[in-house]
């Protein structure tokens, strides 16, 4: 089944155009590009002679070929001349996006005798005689590794390390702007699990936390238990955590909205990955009535043969049931659906089986799983990941306020008890006096995010208390298996 895609920021073109100066041609411009299905959102006039106008035309697409669509509507009007393309995303990372800057000024000798040789050697000692002062008198107390073997690149698949770096200059951006934490991408030239675990752990001395991404399933779950068991810093894989705790915190208030209790839903989840199975971890340490994991198997459920063992587990453990049919009827009735998987493959006609007042959370980017629009003629709550749609629920409302909080802690390790408690600190920044069918979590822009969910990580990691019991309870909870499947 096919959707028209929507027009996004990311796909966003510079047109510089040449056109007769009458009173009509600027509207022709206008009028062709939105007939060409892009959205205009900026019209400049850069230069004019009496015979001509030249216009720099920005507009919205929904993707490359979309973008020549327009280009090749504008072209075909008479008057027009088009001269030039510039795809402002590409424009953006000429050159990359971060870079390093002095925190010291260094402007004569004694400036740089303190700040390098002889003054940095006498700091060296003190280091050397209590290792501990690293976070103290270096940058580990503020910064983090992103680290990336190129093989789960958002949704496009394995593109190796070099092209995984544009993804992880953003998300150091993103730790810099949301969170105040220096973060560093380190990028990685091999797939190996134990050739991971070894380099992140030799380097690991230079920062006060990891962050993985973009790992593909099912090692990121093996690298993620051994560094962890080998490092005194926190390793957060933000794939699956950074979503689970998103996902909760708008699931809170979905569930506000629509005045139903978790403990009494059944919910479904597309994708039983490293982001799907983090997901269902959250909600059943949470006490959610049921889930049903649907993925390439199907719905997971008991006397499904040849799983996995993280499968195996959900099957056992969830589908109170044993439903075992399509994904289509996994939703009829259901209270809420999540989708972290791939795209188009509910319609609004199957939203509109499922449970009164149903919530939707299709996540798949950049398309979700069923178009939001026809959605929203059947669900009470839709949430997307998308930037251009109500309800986007986007890792970076958790990762920088997460790492903000665990580095102010000197924590040694990310828990459970931080997850539930960044949520539920996402949740409440909306205010319960807030919340509507629209407004489920805040904006990434909100500046009162970061700082919640680092005063609520804080206070985890200095006062950690049991988590509520839950059917089954945390002691049956496995970690996950190392041979876990990724998502569709």
């Amino acid at each position: 089944m096919a959707i028209t895609r929507l027009p996004s920021a990311g796909f966003s073109i510079t047109i510089r155009i040449a056109v007769t100066a009458d009173a009509s041609s600027i509207g022709r411009l206008t009028t062709s590009v939105g007939e060409a299905g892009a959205i205009v959102t900026a019209l400049d006039v850069v230069d004019s002679d009496p015979t001509h106008v030249i216009v720099d035309l920005t507009c919205d697409t929904a993707d490359a070929g979309h973008a020549d669509q327009v280009v090749d509507a504008l072209t075909a009007l008479d008057g027009v001349d088009v001269r030039k393309v510039s795809d402002r995303t590409f424009l953006l990372h000429l050159g990359g996006k971060i870079e390093v800057t002095s925190k010291v000024a260094l402007r004569n000798r004694d400036e740089l005798s303190r700040a390098y040789t002889p003054g940095v050697a006498r700091v060296c000692m003190a280091i050397a005689e209590n290792p501990a002062d690293a976070r103290r008198l270096t940058i580990k107390r503020n910064t983090v590794a992103v680290v990336s073997d190129g093989s789960a690149v958002l949704g496009l698949g394995n593109l190796g390390p070099a092209a995984s770096l544009p993804v992880m200059e953003g998300k150091a951006a993103l730790f810099k702007r949301f969170g105040g934490v220096d973060a560093w991408p380190v990028v990685l030239d091999t797939q190996d699990t134990d050739e991971i675990v070894q380099i992140v752990k030799a380097i690991a001395p230079a920062y006060g936390g990891i962050n993985l991404e973009d790992i593909a399933a099912p090692r990121c779950f093996e690298i993620e238990a051994r560094l962890r068991e080998a490092l005194d810093i926190p390793v957060f894989h933000d794939d699956q955590h950074g979503t689970a705790i998103c996902v909760l915190a708008a699931l809170t208030n979905a569930l506000r909205v629509v005045g139903k209790r978790l403990e009494d839903v059944r919910v479904v989840v597309s994708g039983a990955g490293a982001a799907g199975t983090a997901i269902m971890k959250l909600l059943l340490r949470q006490g959610v009535g049921d889930i049903i994991a649907y993925d390439r198997e199907g719905a997971l459920h008991r006397g499904l043969t040849g799983l996995n063992s993280a499968w195996q587990w959900l099957a056992e453990n969830t589908n109170k049931e044993n439903y075992s049919g399509d994904l289509p009827g996994a939703i009829r009735g259901a209270d809420v659906f999540i989708g972290v998987s791939a795209p188009n493959l509910l319609t609004g006609d199957d939203i509109a089986q499922m449970a009164k007042d149903s919530i939707v959370f299709a996540l798949a980017n950049p398309d979700p799983e069923v178009d939001p629009r026809e959605a929203r003629k059947h669900a009470a709550v839709v949430a997307t990941g998308r930037s251009d749609q109500p309800n986007q629920i986007n890792n970076v409302l958790a990762f920088p306020g997460v790492f903000r909080g665990m580095l102010d802690a000197h924590a040694e390790e990310f828990t459970e008890e931080m997850a539930i408690a960044a949520a539920r600190a996402i949740a409440d920044v909306v205010g319960e006096e807030k919340i509507n069918p629209t407004v489920i979590v805040p904006s990434v822009f909100d500046s009162r995010v970061a700082p919640a969910v680092a005063a609520a990580v804080r206070a985890a990691a200095h006062n950690p208390s049991p988590l509520p019991a839950a059917d089954p309870g945390p002691a049956d909870l496995p970690e996950i298996a190392a041979n876990a499947s990724a998502t569709p």
